[in-house]
């Protein structure tokens, strides 16, 4: 039997492989949570989530975009209630696809997403920047980032907050030259580069630095019991919405921009959100962290040649090889590396080079935007996100119900009233306060006949002013009532 397309996915799962590792282990420890649950999440989501049907080459694991989302449950309710938030987010994923609701997640509106997308960003990039110093981060958004100055402060007067600093900035600045390098060399994750080079300096030069801590990939595993699925309240609850919300979007977003990098077969939205649900149930039972299609990882997939869904399965291969064989070799990787990792992930999730052409072309959408990554670091994430999509919402509502009022003298007297758009209740005071302009001696010829949709709020208000403005002459206000089924 042959297999033409294995030597490509063979070659590109081992590349997936190299760029999953860090970002494995760095996720789950910037979320507060043993660096084998990141492990374990990136080999469902190859082994499982990837041999799924869904989308072809877009790989699965934990994401960045979690990363606020998890260490806020961890440190509210505790790391075994995380597993039951887990499991029910992926049955309720599995429902979603199940019911073909997955097309619809790609409804939500793009500055929203962008805008939960930059909030995560400066909330990650600021937390990390504590954990490239060895220090505890505050809690809330806004004490990280009202608390950096003192960070620098500390920096500067501590060498011993300074040894760590300068290997996180240093695996930072080594990402970012990585990507300068010649298109041969870059076939090794810069990621990986750089925390292989930030491991060796802390060794070389004897450094006291904070290192990963390692429990073993069977000790990680921490099913939730029976007595944690008995306390599911309604914040539990809420959470296990955001955790759909935000995962789906981000993994249907993903699979989008996945689609445009290549020429095979699209993805099936429905049951790529199916695939994801099966994956975090099994996440859920295992304890370990939740996942997301990835765009870095699926990215890396693509461009280094992959053909079909055995590149994602085989990644999930290696990553369980080395989680079985070489678990010690975490023991050794400063903690301040995985966080410069995570610090160059973070600040790639800002929009800063749409911003602001977003600005000058479309305002509105700019203010959500913003408005959504300020409500995320200053509320949380669950809130910020229901902020940004109720303020898309009214945007939506606002600039649909455009209403046009033109008033014009007509032969004998006569004044006409002509209404064309959607005359809904946003626009009421614009209508009122034009027919409350009409001299009331005057015969008012009122022409609905231009308008889409009038709703409840609009008609009240027209039959109370045609009443009042009826008082002294019933044919004072003759109306042209809109077609059949627009009211």
């Amino acid at each position: 039997m042959r297999f033409p397309t294995l030597k490509y996915d063979l070659t590109a799962s081992l590349v997936v492989f190299l760029v999953a590792l860090p970002l494995c282990v760095g996720v789950a420890v910037a979320s507060g949570v043993p660096a084998e649950l990141g492990l374990i999440t990136g080999i469902v989501g190859g082994l499982v989530t990837g041999a799924l049907p869904g989308s072809s080459l877009q790989v699965s694991g934990p994401a960045a975009g979690l990363t606020v989302l998890v260490a806020e449950t961890v440190q509210k309710f505790g790391l075994p209630a995380l597993g039951v938030v887990v499991i029910a987010t992926g049955l309720l994923q599995l429902l979603l696809g199940a019911l073909r609701w997955g097309r619809w997640f790609r409804a939500i509106s793009v500055a929203v997403v962008e805008g939960m997308l930059a909030g995560i960003g400066l909330v990650i990039t600021a937390g990390q920047l504590y954990a490239m110093a060895d220090r505890p981060a505050p809690a809330s958004g806004t004490g990280k980032l009202l608390g950096l100055p003192g960070l620098l402060l500390r920096l500067l007067s501590e060498p011993a907050a300074l040894y760590p600093f300068l290997i996180g900035a240093g695996t930072v600045a080594v990402i970012v030259l990585w990507q300068r390098l010649p298109a041969r060399v870059r076939v090794v994750p810069g990621a990986l580069v750089a925390v292989a080079l930030g491991t060796g300096a802390t060794w070389l030069l004897q450094l006291p630095v904070k290192k990963v801590e390692v429990k073993g990939l069977l000790d990680a595993v921490q099913p939730p019991g029976a007595g944690v699925i008995g306390q599911f309240t309604p914040a539990l609850l809420l959470t296990v919405v955001a955790f759909t919300l935000v995962a789906s979007a981000e993994s249907l977003f993903s699979a989008a921009a996945v689609d445009r990098l290549h020429d095979g077969p699209r993805t099936d939205y429905d049951k790529e959100l199916m695939a994801q649900g099966a994956g975090n149930a099994l996440c859920g039972a295992l304890g370990a962290l939740p996942m997301t299609a990835v765009i870095v990882r699926s990215a890396a997939n693509v461009q280094a040649g992959a053909r079909t869904k055995a590149s994602r399965v085989l990644h999930g291969v290696w990553l369980l090889l080395f989680a079985a064989l070489l678990p010690a070799a975490l023991g050794v990787i400063p903690v301040a590396a995985l966080a410069g990792v995570l610090v160059h992930a973070g600040f790639k999730l800002l929009p800063l080079k749409q911003l602001r052409p977003l600005w000058r072309e479309h305002r509105a959408e700019a203010l959500v935007l913003v408005a959504t990554a300020v409500a995320i670091v200053t509320v949380n994430m669950f809130e910020g996100v229901l902020i940004g999509l109720g303020l898309s919402v009214v945007k939506a509502a606002w600039e649909t119900s455009r209403l046009h009022v033109d008033t014009e003298e007509r032969p004998g007297g006569l004044l006409r009233v002509r209404l064309t758009g959607n005359a809904t209740f946003l626009r009421l005071p614009k209508l009122l306060d034009a027919l409350e302009a009409t001299p009331a001696d005057r015969v008012v010829e009122l022409d609905l006949s231009g308008l889409r949709h009038l709703d409840h709020a609009c008609q009240s208000a027209l039959t109370t002013w045609t009443e009042r403005h009826n008082a002294g002459a019933p044919e004072d206000v003759r109306l042209i009532p809109a077609a059949a089924g627009r009211a």
